[in-house]
Parts: structure tokens; C-alpha cells; sequence
């Protein structure tokens, strides 16, 4: 008799039991092969997923270091803060 499950879709279509192991099948799929034969490749998407907080904080800093505007400096300030000897 057939019965209603619940699954989830990864971005290819294929169903998976937990939310988890989609991401992981999304995340692999966007890495593309990594290692010898792509062996490498779920194990590494995995491994971003159990860091993802780390991953996301870094990606956050580098947002906020890219996205920081330049610092206008006025030279002629800046040259009487030199030291003579310069």
C-alpha cells in the first residue's frame, strides 16, 4: 500500500529523506568534482555544511571589508602630520 512521506527536492530533482542531506547534494552539485574522480566532493560539502556558521561569518566579513567605503585622506593634513626627518 502506498503512504505519504515526507521528502525534500535538491535543486536536480532528486528526493531525500532529511533537509541535510539535499543541501549537501545542492552544495556538491555547485562544487562540481573534487578529487580523483569526484570522490572527494560529498565529503567536502558535508564539511561546509558542519561549518557552516564559521563559513557564513567569514563571507560576512569579507562583505563588510569589500563593501567599506575608501577613507578620503587630505593631503595637505596629512603632510604636516610627517615628521621632518621623513
Amino acid at each position: 500500500m502506498a503512504t505519504v512521506i515526507e521528502a525534500y527536492k535538491d535543486a536536480r530533482g532528486n528526493l531525500h529523506l532529511d533537509p541535510s542531506s539535499a543541501i549537501i547534494a545542492d552544495i556538491a552539485a555547485a562544487m562540481g568534482r573534487v578529487g580523483d574522480e569526484g570522490g572527494l566532493t560529498e565529503g567536502v560539502a558535508r564539511r561546509i555544511l558542519e561549518k557552516r556558521g564559521e563559513i557564513e561569518s567569514a563571507f560576512a566579513d569579507l562583505d563588510r571589508l569589500e563593501g567599506k567605503t575608501a577613507m578620503l585622506i587630505d593631503l595637505n593634513d596629512h603632510q604636516r602630520r610627517q615628521p621632518k626627518s621623513a
